[in-house]
Parts: C-alpha cells; structure tokens; sequence
C-alpha cells in the first residue's frame, strides 16, 4: 500500500519559509524542526522545508526554471485572504476570480514558490468547463 506522508519543499531557510505557511495555514511549525528541517503536519501528511544551499527560484511560467509544484488553498472568500497573504509577504502574479467572485488567483511565497488561492466551492466540473453556482 503506498500513502503519502511528506511534501517536501526546497528553500534556502527552512524555518524562515515554515513560518510564512504556519501563518497562511494557521498550523503550527513541529516543535523538532531546525534550521535543516521544518515540519506542518496536515493529519498524515507533513508539508516539510528543506535547507538547499544553492536553491534557485522557479520562475514559473519560464520553462528554464520551472514551477516544481504548487500549493492550492481553497478559501470562503478570496479578498480576505490575499489581505492577509499578501501581508505575509507573498506576491500576487496572476488573477483568475471572475465577477461572480469564484475562480483563483496566484501567488509566490517569500522566495518565488507558487500557490494559488481558490474560492471553487460548489462549481460543477464538466467536459465543457465549470458550471459556477450563484454568488452568496
């Protein structure tokens, strides 16, 4: 039986880089991370950071230094958040919420890792695309 248990994350300052999720996710840094190793658990799974010395930056969407993964956040409401991330010290790169106030925007960590925060709750996936339901 295979299960996940780790996603493991590449930066120069593990902990630097735990902290800024710890305060997007609201989660707590493991209280055994080091300055090598830094750990937020997620139930079974441990979103982890490690130290890379010669760490370099994807710049997604240029093929040379390409996104290695990104991070997908849904939230209740969109505004708030990229309030409160964008505070943290991420950067906003492209949005995608349509009017109806669904959609996604996304954004880089403090040292250029992407992610993208989604308000999708409720939207219908179909071959055709999404079926958005009506705003609140």
């Amino acid at each position: 039986m295979l299960r996940l248990t780790d996603f493991i994350i590449d930066c120069p300052d593990p902990m630097k880089l735990a902290a800024f999720y710890s305060e997007v996710t609201g989660r707590p840094i493991k209280e055994d991370s080091s300055e090598d190793w830094a750990g937020i658990r997620f139930g079974e799974i441990e979103l982890a950071f490690i130290r890379v010395d010669d760490y370099r930056a994807p710049q997604w969407p240029d093929s040379k230094h390409p996104k290695q993964f990104h991070l997908d956040f849904e939230v209740d409401e969109v505004e708030s958040e990229q309030r409160r991330v964008l505070d943290l010290g991420a950067t906003l790169k492209q949005d995608f919420v349509g009017p109806e106030g669904y959609g996604w925007q996304v954004y880089t960590d403090p040292i250029g890792h992407p992610f993208c925060l989604c308000r999708n709750k409720g939207v219908i996936w179909t071959d055709q695309g999404p079926i958005w339901p009506e705003r609140d």
